[in-house]
């Protein structure tokens, strides 16, 4: 391989972790946002969630029913917690490949997270809330940021040729 070859080849990706990164950053806050607002309603008791109420959409169903708190925590002050700490994951300006491993895992546990989420949702409470989708859109975003940002694609393929 050329040097110009392996410049263009490094430089691209650079871009697309750097892109990767900006896509996670922006899904960590707008997550981490979310579930703020979801963990004040929890504690304020309050039922002003901007969410229509009818058969399949209730986010005020969802968020009060007995699955809404796990071992004595509430599930939206987990998800908070769950974004402050992927937020600094990905915040932490480093190449390695065990922070890349730990953000990996970071986000396969949320997305592990969401599905028992979804599955609650739709078979234990018959409700949908909107407020807990965003979270879980947002959580699948991060995921395939971060794991896009993680490939090594020189890794993957010993001895490729680039252009």
């Amino acid at each position: 391989m050329s040097a110009a070859g392996r410049d263009v080849s490094t430089d691209a990706e650079r871009r697309r972790r750097a892109g990767s990164l900006a896509v996670a950053i922006v899904a960590a806050l707008a997550g981490l946002a979310v579930s703020i607002y979801l963990t004040v309603e929890h504690y304020d008791h309050s039922t002003t969630l901007a969410c229509p109420e009818s058969a399949t959409i209730n986010c005020a169903k969802v968020t009060t029913s007995r699955w809404s708190v796990i071992a004595g925590a509430p599930v939206a002050l987990l998800g908070l917690v769950y974004f402050v700490v992927m937020t600094v994951l990905i915040a932490i300006p480093s190449r390695r490949r065990e922070l890349r491993a730990l953000r990996v895992v970071g986000a396969a546990a949320g997305v592990a997270m969401v599905l028992y989420l979804v599955y609650v949702e739709l078979f234990r409470v018959d409700a949908i809330c909107l407020w807990c989708t965003a979270v879980h859109v947002l959580t699948l975003v991060l995921f395939g940021a971060i794991l896009w940002g993680s490939l090594n694609p020189g890794a993957a393929r010993p001895g490729a040729r680039s252009g």
